[in-house]
């Protein structure tokens, strides 16, 4: 009897029974010949004892949902573990209902097609900040997370739960420049987070999260590398994976904060946005590849916005377009194309989860018909999935029609699917001419060739010999059987170039095949902390792709990785198309081949391996299909591999996008780890604790040092700093007071450990008037000064340290002139009373920020020292101070090891002794600090936080 005809009123008992006959089913289905399974219980693996992978789960959801008559939520690929997990999802779900969602927003207006998008802005923040400024209510997501209920975001409530959690990243003391990775599934925290990064003034590391708890090790594996070379110390993630995160935390000595957004939002007035300028880095995408080595692909803003305004000038986007995307957001076609391109031309984005597409891609079609989504994208596979996977009966009544452009990309396109979409779905409205493939990486941002519009895909047919033997990409004859046939992905995007070199770097003619490199302003700079590969993806001002291609009549067809390329016999072997003909292969799961080269131990020379998953167990099966294999290699390139390898379901390694890893599934093979169970959860936990030991023992021991430098260094300050304040308290001249603070103070700069470094001290001279201005970064500033000065200074000191007896009495007798801030006409007294002291002969010395505050960066200069030194006619020195932020922070007690550096730039003199002269000196000062300082411009971010300002004098 087949399980699909059993509705609900259950009993528990009977429950189980159907739920294991379903599994039993399917089980049997995937696995002919195998016989039942042994031992199926409610605790049996789905993963381990039953090979179900993400697919195979997909189908037993379908099958579960049918029988049961209940709608289940897509979480239950990702996490449910064995028949037993699924009866409590069974126990929870609700009754089915419709596919189709509701949609919630008004729909788009005839007017909203004006454009919308901010030609001018320089970075990501003034995108959203142009959108929030003039339409902070016009819809931008609409979120689609179950079948039955649409949720929009507006570009105002963006911005505001961007604000609330930037509050919370500046409370937990981010530093502008400061990596912070994202390991959030799609939903509104992904995307207040990456915006509050950003107004916090990080830089955003997306990462993926685990999908299900027995690939915890391999997912901790793969990002333990990725934060150690971000150096990231912030990680955002959710309930659901703190326990993976913590166990991240604790191989990676750099991660101290690992919160959820509920956790770290703040107040959305306590934000404090930070200056963004058009070179800062926007985020680093770190690519698929080696977890030991990963590369961090640095994309600054000016990058980002280049791109996404070339792709929107030859797709012609406009704010009428709908974007629908199920595309995860950690990878660059779904943050980039799909989000970021719809954030600036003020498109309607339709977002899905990658597990409701996985679980029922019938959904993407119906959100496209649904909200008359012109614009979506998918890797091939997608396509191939709809192709394969969606019955008639659940595309009933679907309308395809609105959908102008379909793009390809992320990785190899299939001529086959290319054919077979658009022949599947034509009688649903779907345009063959919308099929555009396309070609980018994110060396490139995102994007990189797009072909035409409106023209539809080019598929091209060479001859197998003549680029196998020689790479010419030479034309097929029509009754040429055995051609290779590739798509073309367009021309380079506006501003950008592509050319095909070989070997020697030498540009090579049309349909010659090589290796494919480029150059244009959505070009990385390089890979985060990584300068080996980046020298190595330079050719002069060229970016290797490390993709072999050629060009015919202007368009790019690409045909391999260079990487993936196997040599025999002198004949170069394109892995693709050998691994689409085995996929095609009853027996073989589709999609899962991957066929690489594995030198051989004895000879040195490359063996090519074909690596096949198959849910096939028996040992004559196998070996038929093996034959087959075989036979299917020498057809298509005259020789048979080296070795068939036939492993269980989950066998070939992909990337986040669906790529195969065939230098992963290389070093498996080699290492003979393929086909072996995994492990169990419980025991992937023991070996990942015992693995973060060491960086934990490091942490803790760097934490035990930082305390004991603290400790020491407050007890060095107490022995010596308390001798000194007697000293000047007894010592009968200013001059020598000063002499032994000097002293003392340098004796506790060199038993403290700090290295102090000070440039240009020769611009000071002793016989000329001089006012100097520092910024203030810390406690530690007057202490470095008056251990470097020569001479004695005159600081400058708000009024109101006076107030205690013993300060007031030290601060006299090392003559500091105090300022009174509150009262407007002791303000002008003292400002006259300093410029005589100026003119006199004096120094004084002003710290022109005002105040001090632990975050990074260089605030607004009050007006007193350069009022002052314009009425003197008195030239004002830069002083730079650098290093002591990190030493000790505002409103912190906690001093730790680090170097300082002190800069005495040439002095300035002031033109004009009225206020306008005294603004335009206080510009020139300020841009000298700010350029040694190595700190943000807070300028304009901040509005009149203190009242240390002196009052415009008094004529």
């Amino acid at each position: 009897m087949h399980a699909e005809s059993v509705t609900g009123g259950l009993s528990t008992a009977d429950r189980e029974e159907t739920l294991l006959q379903i599994v039993r089913e399917l089980t049997v289905e995937l696995h002919p010949g195998a016989g039942q399974p042994l031992h199926l219980t409610l605790d049996s693996s789905l993963d381990r004892d039953l090979g179900l992978n993400s697919l195979a789960r997909m189908e037993l959801l379908n099958r579960l949902e049918r029988a049961f008559g209940l709608s289940l939520s897509e979480q239950v690929l990702a996490t449910a573990e064995s028949p037993r997990d699924l009866l409590l999802y069974l126990a929870a779900a609700k009754t089915a209902g419709p596919v189709v969602a509701t949609v919630v927003a008004a729909p788009i207006q005839a007017e909203d097609a004006a454009d919308l998008a901010p030609p001018t802005a320089e970075t990501l923040v003034a995108v959203l900040a142009h959108h929030v400024r003039c339409h902070p209510d016009r819809v931008h997501l609409i979120f689609e997370p179950t079948a039955d209920e649409s949720h929009p975001l507006t570009y105002g409530e963006l911005d505001e739960g961007a604000r609330r959690l930037a509050a919370g990243l500046q409370r937990h003391n981010l530093d502008p420049g400061e990596t912070v990775a994202i390991m959030l599934p799609t939903g509104h925290d992904y995307f207040f987070a990456f915006f509050a990064i950003l107004l916090a003034g990080g830089i955003p590391v997306p990462l993926y999260p685990p999908a299900r708890p027995t690939q915890i090790e391999e997912h901790l594996r793969r990002h333990r590398g990725i934060l150690r070379n971000a150096g990231a110390r912030i990680l955002i993630t959710v309930d659901e994976v703190k326990t993976v995160a913590a166990l991240l935390k604790a191989q990676v000595e750099t991660l101290a904060v690992v919160e959820t957004v509920a956790q770290l939002n703040g107040r959305v007035e306590a934000c404090i946005p930070m200056p963004v300028q058009t070179g800062d880095i926007a985020f680093i995408q770190y690519t698929s590849g080696s977890t030991g080595d990963p590369k961090g692909v640095v994309l600054t803003h000016a990058n980002l916005l280049a791109n996404i305004r070339a792709m929107g000038r030859v797709t012609e986007v406009t704010p009428a377009d709908v974007f629908v995307s199920w595309l995860p957001l950690y990878h660059d076609m779904g943050l980039i194309g799909a989000w970021l391109g719809s954030l600036y031309f003020g498109c309607r984005l339709i977002v899905l989860p990658p597990l409701a597409f996985l679980a029922r891609p019938e959904r993407w079609l119906w959100a496209i018909h649904q909200h008359r989504g012109t614009l979506s994208a998918s890797p091939n596979f997608g396509y191939d999935f709809c192709c394969r996977r969606l019955r008639d009966e659940v595309l009933e009544g679907l309308d395809l029609g609105s959908w102008r452009l379909a793009f390809n990309g992320a990785e190899p396109v299939s001529p086959a699917t290319i054919i077979d979409f658009a022949r599947r779905f034509a009688a649903y409205g779907f345009a063959p001419t919308a099929a555009a493939p396309v070609y980018g990486l994110a060396e490139s941002s995102v994007g990189l060739a797009f072909p035409p519009l409106h023209r539809g895909p080019v598929i091209d047919r060479v001859r197998r010999a003549a680029l196998v033997e020689a790479g010419r990409a030479e034309p097929a004859p029509e009754d040429d059987a055995h051609v290779l046939r590739f798509v073309s992905c367009g021309r380079p995007l506006p501003g950008h170039q592509i050319r095909i070199v070989d070997e020697a770097g030498r540009e090579l003619p049309d349909r010659r095949q090589g290796r494919l490199q480029f150059k244009g302003p959505s070009a990385t700079g390089g890979y985060f902390r990584n300068p080996e590969k980046t020298r190595a993806l330079f050719q002069g001002d060229w970016l290797d792709t490390g993709d072999l291609a050629y060009s015919a009549d202007g368009e790019v067809f690409l045909t391999s990785r260079v990487k993936d390329i196997v040599i025999q016999g002198g004949r170069n072997i394109h892995p693709h198309e050998l691994e689409e003909a085995v996929g095609n292969l009853t027996g073989v799961r589709r999609g899962c081949v991957a066929v690489f080269a594995s030198p051989d131990p004895d000879t040195g020379t490359e063996r090519l391996i074909v690596l096949v998953e198959s849910r096939q167990r028996d040992e004559a099966a196998l070996r038929e299909l093996r034959v087959r294999i075989v036979n299917l290699a020498v057809d298509l390139l005259g020789l048979p591999p080296d070795e068939v390898v036939l492993g269980p379901p989950g066998t070939v390694l992909k990337t986040s996008s669906g790529k195969i890893r065939r230098a992963a599934c290389r070093e498996m093979f080699e290492q003979g780890t393929i086909g072996r169970p995994g492990r169990s959860l419980w025991l992937q936990l023991v070996r990942l604790t015992l693995a973060g030991a060491g960086p934990q023992l490091r942490r803790l021991a760097r934490r035990g040092g930082d305390r004991l430098y603290a400790a020491y260094c407050w007890l060095l300050f107490g022995l010596l700093g308390l001798p000194l304040g007697l000293l000047v308290f007894l010592l009968p001249s200013v001059m020598v007071r000063w002499r032994a603070v000097r002293q003392g103070l340098r004796l506790i700069v060199f038993l403290s450990g700090t290295r102090m470094t000070v440039h240009g001290l020769d611009h000071l001279s002793a016989d000329q008037p001089l006012i100097l201005v520092a910024n203030h970064a810390s406690y530690l500033d007057s202490l470095i000064l008056a251990a470097i000065l020569p001479v004695p200074v005159r600081f400058v000191a708000k009024a109101e340290l006076a107030n205690r007896f013993l300060v007031r009495t030290l601060l006299a007798r090392l003559e500091t002139l105090l300022v009174e801030r509150f009262d407007a006409a002791k303000g002008v007294e003292d400002a006259r009373r300093i410029a005589e002291f100026a003119a006199a002969g004096a120094w004084p010395l002003f710290f022109a920020e005002g105040t001090l505050q632990r975050m990074t960066g260089l605030l607004p200069f009050q007006m007193g020292a350069f009022v002052v030194a314009a009425e003197a006619g008195v030239p004002v020195v830069p002083v730079t101070i650098r290093g002591t932020r990190s030493k000790l922070r505002g409103d912190s007690w906690f001093p730790r090891p680090g170097p300082v550096s002190v800069w005495f730039s040439p002095p300035i003199m002031p033109i004009g002794s009225d206020w306008s002269g005294a603004v335009r000196l206080r510009d020139a000062v300020r841009a000298e600090i700010l350029r040694h300082c190595g700190e943000p411009d807070l300028a304009g971010q901040y509005t009149s936080l203190t009242q240390m300002d002196l009052p415009r004098p008094v004529r």
